[in-house]
Parts: C-alpha cells; structure tokens; sequence
C-alpha cells in the first residue's frame, strides 16, 4: 500500500514528538554515546529509555553500537542533527517575536496605566483640576 508523503512526514514528525527522544538525538549529535551515559544525562528509568531507544531504532534514526558489554547509540545520519538545529533556528525566531510581542504589550500597558492618571487630572467638565 502506498503512503502518501504528507503521511509518511507526518508519522515522521509523530515519532519525534517526544522529549526524552529529542533529548537522545541532542546528546548523539556529537557521536556515539553509552547507554549508561544516556541514563545519567537524562535522568529517566532504564526501561524507559529503553522504550524510547527502541523507537528512534526502529525507526532507522539512530543505530546501536555494541563493544563488549558497552552499548552506545550514534545517529544514523548528519540529516538529524540539521533537523534539530533546524528546529532551534525556528525555535528562536518563534521566541524573538513572541519576545517583540511581550515588549509591545508591556508598553501598551504602560501607556493604558498612564492615561487615566493624566484623565484624573482633568474635571467632569474637562478643565484642570485645581491644584492645592
């Protein structure tokens, strides 16, 4: 049966989505890594990373690397470590306007605050108030 592409990059994108796997394909960006070192960095149960390494295994993303009773996990491809810095090139423009949207707002608030302090000054008739 035939998968359209949307599919297939859908279902792609599906089995990134979870953060102890995005956290695994960082820490293999720069090569191979223990399993051992995995657990210590990420800080999960064993059998769930195991779960996880599974996933990113079948999905032929990253391979396994055994060395006598050592096994390390390394990234199938460059591709992958371009997706994620990819994904923090967008992640950081997203931020920026979301940082440039904030900054707007504060000002508005700043400029709403002090409108009906100028507007207390004035009377019901719109002249100034007296000062005592």
């Amino acid at each position: 049966m035939h998968v359209p592409l949307y599919q297939a990059k859908a279902d792609f994108f599906r089995m990134l989505g979870h953060p102890v796997r995005i956290r695994v394909l960082e820490l293999l960006q720069h090569g191979p890594v223990p399993v051992r070192d995995l657990l210590a960095d990420i800080d999960i149960e064993p059998s769930s990373l195991s779960q996880q390494l599974a996933v990113l295994r079948r999905s032929g993303i990253v391979v396994s690397i055994r060395e006598g009773s050592t096994v390390s996990y390394a990234l199938a491809g460059g591709d992958v470590a371009e997706l994620l810095r990819a994904a923090r090139r967008i992640l950081t423009e997203l931020l920026a306007g979301q940082n440039q949207l904030l900054s707007q707002l504060q000002q508005a608030d700043t400029t709403a605050a002090e409108v009906p302090a100028a507007a207390s000054l004035l009377t019901d008739r719109g002249s100034p108030r007296p000062t005592p």
